[in-house]
């Protein structure tokens, strides 16, 4: 799940295994092993990759499917409507009920 996570969020920002080796002072072999979950970073490297793409850890191995914490952090301070805060509680509902389904199968 690692290498997944990983491996999409270094595309969506549109950098090469090398670009984000050397922005995490990684080798771009080690970045390869982790993308194709033949390796595991330890903690402190997980943390680092977790810091950059500003997920949390949880999503980034997978624990989460979405990372609400994140989009919550981002929104920090927003004023929201009651429309918005009930649409934001039925989506967190909605997110629940699809980890129940994927259990389930």
């Amino acid at each position: 799940m690692l290498g997944e996570r990983l491996n999409k969020l270094r595309r969506n920002k549109g950098l090469t295994l090398k670009e984000l080796g050397d922005i995490l002072n990684l080798g771009e072999s080690t970045l390869s092993m982790y993308e194709n979950d033949k390796r595991s970073p330890d903690y402190e490297t997980l943390k680092r990759i977790a810091d950059f793409f500003d997920v949390s850890l949880d999503y980034l191995l997978g624990r989460k499917d979405t990372d609400i914490e994140t989009i919550a952090a981002h929104h920090e301070g927003d004023e929201w409507t009651e429309a918005e805060l009930a649409d934001i509680e039925k989506f967190k509902e909605f997110v629940k009920m699809r980890r129940e389904q994927k259990k389930d199968k």
